[in-house]
């Protein structure tokens, strides 16, 4: 595809305010879509099954493409109509690959909403790549990583030396999706992760118990390989990051369980054991999980001698992320893109997060 070319596929894009939303009729993609069509967006659903598409799309009133990521020519004829994907489809270890090899093809813009740190580490790999042809990069556009991630930047800003970044998040009166769970899974053999030096190395499950007060009581918030070991690096340059999840007593003592069962965990065999227990599971959190849980954020900064920290409330994770997810693209086809690799808080700014009801953010 000659550049020009490119050039008219985003014109047209932007004209009658379209993108390709792959996985769209997943938990969290259906929650997407449907905000999407009432933000006043045509997106055209795609993904494998075209019995779950045709019906998605008879309800909304949208086009449909049955595609698979094995089909190279499919999937660049659907972006080369587009211009923009927001993918949906997990787990992304799994299925990143074709997407964004198609969107280099044709020039195309790339945004999901993972939160698998070995995805963002391979896209940021392809930064070059990226820009060459034009591409927009922009992974973790969801709760795993936009708030975490403008959060992060936000004290870089007030602590330009920082050299030490910890993050703590909890969640209240949430739930996970099967497809959040089944990405747990899927990554489950990669254990924990922290960022030393620059570089994300592995530590033990539970490596570390810290204990924190954000705002509900103290709570014990244990080491995790959340996404933001990956891009909050690339968002503030601090080298050093490690991020806490609270979780109840019992959670913590299975989690150092997993240190002398991982290696049958860990196994295939078991994981596709889990895998299949996932159809007794619903769906994802229900009206009522969603409207009324929230998450809770504590950011510490440190630069040997100073300390400062911040505090920050959203909406539930999944609602957050049907916001944030649409927001970014509104913002991608009103022109506000930088081609290679970008962070949400690297391309909008700490502040994009303060944009949507719900949120608060305070020194601490």
């Amino acid at each position: 595809m000659f550049p020009d070319d490119r050039e008219e596929c985003r014109i047209i894009s932007s004209m009658i305010n379209t993108f390709l939303l792959y996985g769209s009729y997943g938990y969290t993609g259906n929650l997407i879509a449907e905000h999407a069509v009432r933000s006043e967006l045509r997106p055209v659903l795609a993904g494998r099954d075209a019995r779950r598409l045709r019906a998605q799309a008879k309800r909304l009133g949208l086009e449909y493409r049955v595609l698979s990521l094995a089909d190279d020519v499919a999937l660049d004829r659907a972006l080369r109509e587009t211009g923009l994907v927001l993918h949906c489809a997990g787990p992304f270890v799994r299925t990143w690959r074709s997407m964004v090899e198609a969107c280099l093809r044709v020039g195309a813009h790339y945004v999901d909403i993972s939160g698998e740190i070995e995805e963002f580490e391979a896209l940021a790999a392809l930064n070059e790549a990226a820009a060459r042809a034009g591409s927009l990069l922009l992974p973790g556009a969801g709760f795993d990583v936009v708030p975490s991630d403008c959060l992060a930047a936000y004290l870089k800003q007030r602590l330009p030396s920082a050299t030490h970044l910890k993050l703590f998040i909890r969640s209240v009166r949430g739930g996970v999706s099967r497809g959040t769970a089944r990405s747990a899974i899927e990554n489950m053999h990669r254990q924990g992760r922290i960022r030393r030096d620059g570089r994300i190395v592995t530590v033990p499950p539970a490596w570390r118990v810290e204990r924190r007060d954000l705002g509900r009581g103290p709570n014990d918030f244990v080491s995790l390989g959340w996404g933001d070991v990956a891009t909050a690096y690339y968002s503030t340059g601090i080298p050093n990051i490690e991020v806490y999840m609270a979780f109840p007593p019992a959670a913590i003592r299975a989690l150092n369980a997993t240190r002398f069962l991982g290696p049958l965990l860990y196994l295939r065999p078991m994981r596709r054991l889990l895998q299949a227990g996932l159809r007794f599971l619903p769906e994802g959190p229900n009206e009522e999980q969603r409207t009324q849980g929230f998450a809770l954020m504590l950011a510490e900064a440190f630069d040997g001698t100073t300390t400062v920290c911040a505090w920050q409330r959203t909406p539930e994770g999944y609602h957050l992320t049907m916001l944030t997810a649409v927001a970014i693209v509104q913002r991608v086809l009103a022109g506000e893109v930088r081609s290679g690799f970008q962070t949400p808080a690297g391309l909008y700014g700490p502040d994009f997060i303060l944009e949507f009801p719900g949120v608060s953010r305070e020194d601490r």
